[in-house]
């Protein structure tokens, strides 16, 4: 197994941008991956774009993004109110956001849904993230749901324990709202990143897993 990491010999940042549909998705999808970088390099810039909300889950996903982004040099979070399972029919608008992100930002590094991924929303914003950002490294996360749309993932980041004990809380904590639903808990998100682990061989014993569909290694 190839293993390529983020070190850098030189003391600039690493622009990191994460997209999310929904409030919760770039936690659950990534949520110990940014964790680790942050705890691994202390020059790390992050925009953390949301686009589906209303003002309750504003309010949770601006309460989580402060918890996992604690450790980064730099953050913005920006929450946008796309109706939520309308995105299809939004296209126009959210593809204007996205040029609106391509003038305003380069990065290094750049998370997304994966473009498999059945729930219409996180499919056209993993579209519209290629159409968007053709040069850059991109990595499309998993969000475990009643659709049994995982796949077969070809990068994985080992994570601690703790990060993963981490990621949890924090999530659990902040999205109050979607606490009834009967996927969203604890279980669920351990038993993904335990399954992950076991397939990337980590000695962690834990892992969260990406799509990679290109890299260019130089």
């Amino acid at each position: 197994m190839l293993n390529l990491r983020f070190d850098r010999n030189d003391r600039s940042s690493l622009s990191v941008l994460c997209l999310g549909a929904h409030c919760d998705d770039i936690e659950i999808g990534c949520g110990g991956t940014i964790l680790t970088l942050l705890e691994q390099h202390n020059r790390v810039i992050v925009h953390w774009v949301v686009f589906s909300s209303n003002d309750q889950r504003e309010r949770e996903a601006l309460d989580s993004a402060t918890a996992f982004l604690e450790g980064a040099l730099e953050r913005r979070v920006i929450v946008k109110g796309f109706r939520d399972g309308f995105f299809p029919f939004l296209g126009t608008d959210i593809k204007e956001e996205f040029e609106a992100l391509k003038e305003m930002l380069n990065p290094d590094l750049v998370f997304t849904h994966h473009r498999h991924d059945r729930h219409q929303d996180h499919h056209l914003i993993s579209d519209l993230t290629w159409n968007t950002f053709r040069n850059h490294l991109i990595l499309e996360y998993e969000i475990p749901k009643y659709d049994g749309d995982l796949g077969a993932p070809n990068v994985f980041v080992p994570l601690e324990e703790r990060i993963c004990a981490s990621k949890i809380r924090n999530i659990m904590h902040s999205f109050r709202s979607q606490r009834e639903k009967q996927w969203f808990d604890e279980e669920t998100f351990m038993a993904v990143l335990r399954l992950r682990g076991m397939e990337a061989n980590s000695q962690t014993r834990f892992a969260e897993a990406f799509y990679c569909r290109k890299v260019v290694l130089a």
